[in-house]
């Protein structure tokens, strides 16, 4: 693996155990996260705000499919589930783009499609 993947490994387990200091270490400060469709930030305050996600308990289920990297680019494919706090469950599928600086990700694009019939759907 390389620096950048390690950093984008290193970012997803803090996202696993919901811890924000370890996310927010593998951030630059001027950090810009899209979730196409849902909304749009920019700044480790906001980002460190936004982590949780409101109207989620704990933190997310995420496996990694498959993650490639091209030049400061890593590209991840992920399935996850999170808790809402009305007890249901969320099942996604998600595309992640995270662009590198110096070893950090620098910008977050993500695309996060709810399942809820099968592994498709």
């Amino acid at each position: 693996m390389s620096d950048n993947t390690d950093t984008v490994e290193r970012y997803l387990e803090g996202f696993r155990t919901g811890d924000h200091t370890q996310i927010l270490d593998c951030l630059t400060d001027d950090i810009r996260w899209t979730v196409f469709g849902a909304f749009q930030l920019a700044g480790k305050p906001a980002y460190d705000a936004a982590i949780d996600g409101e109207g989620f308990t704990g933190p997310p289920h995420l496996e990694v499919v498959r993650m490639v990297e091209q030049g400061d680019v890593v590209m991840a494919e992920l399935t996850g589930s999170a808790s809402r706090e009305d007890g249901t469950q969320l099942r996604m599928s998600m595309a992640e783009v995270f662009v590198m600086r110096g070893g950090k990700i620098a910008e977050r694009r993500a695309w996060v499609i709810p399942l809820s019939e099968n592994d498709f759907r």
